[in-house]
């Protein structure tokens, strides 16, 4: 009798041990999960940005550039991912975190490159995490059991539509296109799935606020991808062109502590040149020509006190510059040349 009382406790213990430590063991993962979470956010590890944090400093908003980001949020209202495309240095960036902001939903920001594949949008394994299982359940006995487990991050993407922020992926034309096609889904079937990841949350339901803003140069430019047609498709194109004067003007303005008559000459140069270069200038070269003249004395002594012609073709020859550099010192003179001609 006593054997068999015996028996029966040795079969019930080991199947207490086997339930706690099961229980533990969840515990355990379910703490460390919580531990890395907080970590990354005290860390400020995370995609996710306050849409007031990304509104861009300065922004013009002329009706110009309203009616524009208008056109974009009204995209977005329809729930429709916008692509943006037009030349360098023309503010499509700066437009497309201010239609991002105006939404008042969280935004995750990502800039496409080269290294940009699949795992940069969706996550990828990042290690190990390690915890123990000590089991003291029976008297006298103390078994610890060391385990590990790979640690599996989220990248932008993910965080984007698994939180219903608005993404918005600069340069998305410089990514490789295979690196997109988990962007196929997420449109089409509202679903993201996470190629490397194993389990029941391989995908993610897409959030229904999950929106999508990307922007890429005219398809001229050097380093540019030519992206599958199965995804363009899904997307509504606005071309982003450069502003007219007095918007160009206001947008500099913003940036430099120039007298109104500077600022117009700095901008009826770039506009000019526009027309005279084969290279892009855009607003972005007027607002660093402006910057920099700020700095250097070079007025002349006549009674309007503009800039020496001399200096501004100086200046607006460093600023171009680097966008002929490659192709020699012959080129940067004939670049000079004609920026005294227009000048």
């Amino acid at each position: 009798m006593a054997d068999d009382t015996s028996r029966k406790r040795k079969v019930r213990g080991r199947k207490i041990r086997s339930d706690r430590s099961q229980k533990e063991g969840r515990r355990a993962k379910k703490e460390l999960a919580r531990t890395a979470s907080n970590a990354r956010e005290r860390n400020g590890d995370t995609p996710l940005a306050d849409p007031a944090d990304i509104t861009p400093e300065p922004f013009v908003e002329t009706d110009a550039v309203e009616s524009i980001r208008d056109r974009i949020t009204g995209w977005l209202e329809a729930d429709q991912p916008v692509h943006l495309i037009g030349p360098t240095g023309c503010g499509k960036t700066a437009l497309a975190l201010s239609a991002a902001a105006e939404r008042g939903r969280p935004v995750v920001w990502l800039n496409g490159d080269e290294a940009v594949d699949t795992a940069a949008l969706v996550g990828a394994h990042a290690g190990g995490e390690r915890y123990t299982e000590d089991d003291r359940f029976v008297s006298g006995v103390s078994k610890q059991t060391e385990i590990v487990r790979e640690r599996w991050v989220d990248n932008p993407l993910s965080v984007a539509v698994r939180e219903g922020a608005t993404l918005v992926y600069n340069e998305f034309s410089r990514s490789d296109p295979a690196a997109h096609n988990v962007l196929l889904s997420v449109f089409e079937e509202g679903v993201l799935e996470r190629p490397g990841k194993r389990g029941e949350d391989r995908t993610i339901e897409v959030h229904p606020e999950f929106r999508a803003i990307v922007t890429s140069n005219d398809a001229e430019y050097a380093g540019v991808h030519r992206q599958q047609d199965a995804l363009l498709d899904r997307f509504v194109g606005v071309h982003v062109d450069y502003y007219d004067e007095q918007t160009e003007r206001d947008v500099v303005e913003a940036h430099v502590d120039l007298p109104e008559d500077d600022i117009e000459t700095i901008v009826g140069t770039t506009r000019a040149l526009r027309d005279d270069l084969e290279i892009v200038v855009g607003t972005r070269a007027a607002i660093t020509a402006a910057k920099g003249l700020t700095v250097f004395d070079g007025r002349g002594g006549d009674e309007d006190g503009q800039f020496e012609d001399e200096l501004l073709v100086d200046v607006f020859t460093d600023v171009l510059a680097p966008k002929v550099a490659e192709a020699g010192v012959e080129d940067i003179e004939e670049l000079r040349s004609t920026i005294a001609e227009t000048v």
